[in-house]
């Protein structure tokens, strides 16, 4: 006589598409779907014209690895699948509103480690549940056109400030993917741009870096300015930044959809008391101890402190 556990006896009538989505959401991703592994054909002019565009700035890393962005299979051999997942982030508790302001993902630990480790469980459970799969997992650590899989997957639509966006929950989510080497049952794209004729994002950028036709110039963007340009941040831009210091929200926090976001569950993004608390003179006087203090696990530590005290100084002055 065959005994099985429970877990196995809930398995045995799902699909292998099912109980990966299920032992993703046992890991805490909010969403998960799986899309042929293809050349991603419709993406390609696009790519080509934002990069000939210079969209990217001094974002020269953009210009590699065209052809990989393009098609996971130069990413795995003979890869057949790629699992797109979603990461909430949304806090429960803000900046206070007289503060110099920090984008919301980077409130609490790198997120790079953190879904990463998720992601490597998820891919372990696939390969002591169905065998013999060869397989990589990314955060934002590949060249990827995270947003396009996410969608091919079902996961959301790409929105006209072409973040992925969810109608039940929002867009304050990270995105990862798996690639592997296996043939699952493949989600179904969001046939419907349920953006309509909303313009908010395009209206409310400080910058004007969202164009009308679903492109984002990066090199007007916010945090390319406060996190990717290593240089002097252009004077133009002066009176723009609308105090933000590190990234920007305002295309997601004037969203619609986001109405629908719920606060997240995950112990290793809450953040840092001062973080929450600091006035714009607290943060003006902060001293390299502090900021190894508040940003010791953070994806804040990208800009050094020499890099935050730069985006400081041009949003008080």
């Amino acid at each position: 006589m065959e005994i099985l556990t429970n877990s196995e006896k809930q398995n045995r009538n799902l699909t292998p598409a099912e109980i990966i989505k299920n032992r993703a959401k046992e890991l805490g991703f909010l969403s998960c779907g799986i899309a042929k592994a293809e050349f991603l054909e419709k993406e390609a002019p696009r790519l080509e014209n934002w990069l000939k565009n210079d969209f990217h700035g001094k974002m020269s890393y953009m210009e590699n690895h065209f052809d990989k962005r393009l098609d996971p299979r130069l990413l795995v051999e003979n890869a057949k699948s790629v699992i797109s997942l979603t990461y909430n982030y949304y806090p429960e508790t803000f900046q206070r509103n007289d503060s110099f302001k920090i984008a919301k993902y980077a409130y609490g630990k790198d997120y790079h480690f953190v879904v990463k480790d998720k992601l490597k469980e998820l891919l372990h459970f696939i390969q002591e549940e169905f065998g013999d799969i060869n397989g990589r997992v990314f955060v934002d650590s590949a060249p990827i056109l995270e947003h396009a899989w996410a969608a091919k997957a079902g996961l959301g639509w790409v929105g006209k400030n072409t973040l992925t966006l969810s109608k039940q929950k929002g867009s304050f989510f990270f995105l990862a993917e798996i690639i592997l080497d296996a043939e699952f049952c493949y989600d179904q794209p969001i046939q419907t741009d349920h953006c309509g004729n909303c313009t908010k994002c395009i209206d409310s950028c400080p910058t004007e870096a969202i164009l009308p036709n679903r492109t984002v110039d990066g090199s007007k963007c916010i945090s390319y300015f406060t996190i990717e340009l290593k240089e002097s941040i252009p004077n133009e831009m002066k009176g723009k930044f609308d105090d933000w210091i590190f990234g920007c929200d305002v295309c997601q926090d004037v969203c619609p959809w986001n109405r629908f976001s719920i606060s997240h569950q995950e112990k290793d993004f809450q953040p840092h008391e001062k973080l929450l608390n600091y006035s714009k003179s607290d943060w003006q006087e902060i001293t390299e101890e502090v900021f190894k203090e508040i940003f010791q696990k953070s994806a804040v530590k990208r800009t050094k402190l020499e890099g935050f005290s730069r985006n400081i100084k041009f949003v008080s002055t």
